[in-house]
């Protein structure tokens, strides 16, 4: 029983920290607000996770891990890909927004992602569609991907020009997902 309520605790903490983290960044979120909406004290909170830095990668690991769990890749379906993560960053603001934070008072430069196994895959079935010819040999593979994704991200939450909401009505997030579609299979394709 200990056990199931010590999981428990960590998720609340999790979720009230993902809100804290996604809305003030990790210099401005405070562990007292986050124990508090979880119903927590606050040595709780560090026994958890050490310190804020903890808690935020944590968090971060948490919000990432769902979108690549629910955002499957196929290096010969850029176009679907993209469009997955289209859907992911508009069903799930509260990752790019972490990642914001992170790239502004963290890792400014380099990459963040955080499991390099699972972004290595990709990029080695990026050279592999390459290789069979469903993707452009042109540039590489780890251009692709990063290419990918930011043109999937184009309407996300850190977009400079316009940013899409899971309210927008559907004739909307279709009329992106197919230019988003189109742009990548030009961009990519054979």
């Amino acid at each position: 029983m200990r056990v199931r309520d010590a999981e428990a605790t960590r998720r609340r903490l999790l979720v009230a920290a993902t809100a804290d983290f996604a809305a003030h960044g990790i210099a401005g979120a405070r562990v007292d607000r986050i124990a508090a909406e979880a119903g927590v004290n606050k040595a709780l909170l560090y026994s958890h996770f050490g310190d804020k830095r903890g808690l935020f990668d944590a968090v971060f690991r948490m919000n990432a891990d769902a979108v690549v769990e629910t955002t499957p890749f196929t290096a010969e379906d850029l176009p679907g890909y993209a469009v997955r993560l289209y859907d992911a960053a508009v069903e799930r603001p509260e990752l790019i927004r972490l990642a914001t934070w992170a790239r502004l008072e963290r890792v400014t430069d380099g990459s963040l992602v955080i499991d390099e196994a699972a972004s290595e895959a990709k990029v080695r079935a990026i050279a592999e569609a390459q290789r069979t010819g469903h993707v452009t040999p042109a540039m590489e593979p780890r251009d692709v991907l990063a290419l990918v994704i930011a043109m999937a991200l184009a309407w996300s939450c850190a977009s400079l020009s316009y940013v899409a909401a899971p309210g927008d009505p559907d004739a909307e997030h279709e009329r992106r997902r197919q230019a988003l579609a189109t742009a990548v299979s030009r961009a990519f394709g054979p």
